[in-house]
């Protein structure tokens, strides 16, 4: 019937349509076009032969509920995956996914513009477990060179988070998979409406929920989306670490994911009218935006991607930082906050300078990024002109 879809059909609908679509039965929910919200721990089987794991869908809360399930399912088709495995925010996603396929003495690659807790997790937890971290540089599209023995995955983020770096993720896929090493990849940015990483090598794929998914800044989730030959062990390690979103959060991730498509295309032509505003502006020097004909790696960009978000940075000529500060704190439609993919924009200072190890940040001046959100373009226009002209006073 109208509003149903098995979750992981194998017809290729477009984006639009499977976002609608994936994940919803309302002939399960009494003709309610979404999937309530079922908050429970226990279920309570028939007979001991259900309880037992014989033939029960649901057998306990944190295994899985309507509500959790749909998520899933909707994911996983947009994915394009085997299965999709649902944590409580972003990092807890990212950290699952890589102790899916690690153990002490191995050895993993990291993209050298990875996200912050990202190296953090790996640069602590993950090395006092026994797992040897190398970051390599997100340029380089050949990665023979760092394959070891015992190397286990090489984890991808394109484009890099704060510098916008995009990776060859094909080549890289395709030099891992010859060495037998996983292929991990933080697909935020883009989400699989503009870009699905299986599609292109990738074993497992990670977003942060918490962005673009939910959409409202309302709400945190992580998703792990894995491919058949690794989809049991994500399982397993998901269900073995208790991992467990509320239901809450995960419903309005589902309410959010049936618009995503349309949010998408006004964040990615507000972002690039800015970004192309912004690159004319004489008080900057360059726009780190990979949907720009200027980005090094645009080529990358135009041909994998079929889109672009609302995040990009700007490197401004050498003003001192507090011209910068007055700058950003004079903008009035701009927040000063974490995180990105809301309704709102925001902006953020940042220095990659201390934290690169294999690769070297000077951008030559202040850098700043940019989220825009839904607001009109000519409005945040409007308003970073006032700002630049702050920046310029100060």
């Amino acid at each position: 019937m109208a509003g149903k879809s098995d979750g992981g059909s194998k017809r290729q609908w477009g984006p639009a349509t499977e976002a609608v679509l994936a994940g919803r039965n309302p002939s399960e929910q009494h003709g309610f076009v979404n999937t309530p919200i079922y908050r429970g721990s226990t279920v309570l089987s028939p007979t001991v032969a259900q309880y037992l794991g014989k033939g029960g869908r649901y057998v306990y809360g944190r295994r899985g509920t309507p509500t959790l399930e749909a998520l899933s399912d909707a994911v996983t088709a947009l994915e394009g995956g085997a299965g999709t495995a649902l944590t409580s925010s972003g990092l807890s996603a990212i950290t699952t996914a890589i102790m899916s396929v690690t153990r002490a003495g191995d050895h993993i690659l990291i993209a050298d513009t990875v996200y912050g807790p990202t190296r953090h997790f790996c640069d602590t937890i993950l090395k006092n477990y026994g797992v040897e971290i190398e970051y390599y540089d997100p340029l380089t599209a050949d990665i023979t060179p760092h394959l070891r023995k015992n190397t286990r995955a090489v984890f991808l983020e394109s484009p890099g988070s704060l510098s916008f770096e995009m990776q060859d993720v094909s080549a890289i896929a395709q030099a891992a998979h010859k060495h037998g090493a996983a292929t991990i990849m933080d697909n935020t940015w883009a989400t699989p409406v503009y870009f699905r990483p299986h599609d292109f090598g990738v074993d497992i794929a990670v977003q942060a929920g918490t962005k673009y998914l939910g959409g409202h800044a309302d709400a945190n989730l992580g998703t792990i989306s894995a491919t058949a030959d690794y989809w049991p062990k994500v399982k397993e390690t998901t269900g073995t670490l208790g991992l467990n979103p509320g239901p809450e959060d995960v419903f309005l991730m589902l309410r959010g994911l049936r618009t995503l498509p349309v949010r998408l295309d006004r964040h990615m032509a507000s972002g690039i009218k800015v970004a192309q505003w912004l690159e004319a502006r004489s008080e900057v020097q360059r726009v780190l935006h990979p949907a720009l004909a200027s980005h090094p790696q645009h080529s990358i960009w135009k041909r994998d991607f079929k889109g672009a978000s609302g995040l990009f940075s700007v490197v401004l000529k050498p003003y001192p930082q507090p011209a910068v500060n007055a700058f950003i704190e004079s903008l009035s439609l701009f927040g000063i906050g974490a995180s990105w993919g809301g309704f709102e924009s925001l902006i953020i200072p940042f220095d990659c300078t201390k934290v690169r190890t294999a690769t070297k940040w000077s951008p030559g001046g202040p850098t700043v990024r940019l989220h825009i959100g839904l607001e009109e373009p000519d409005d945040l226009i409007a308003d970073l002109e006032e700002g630049l002209a702050r920046l310029a006073g100060a």
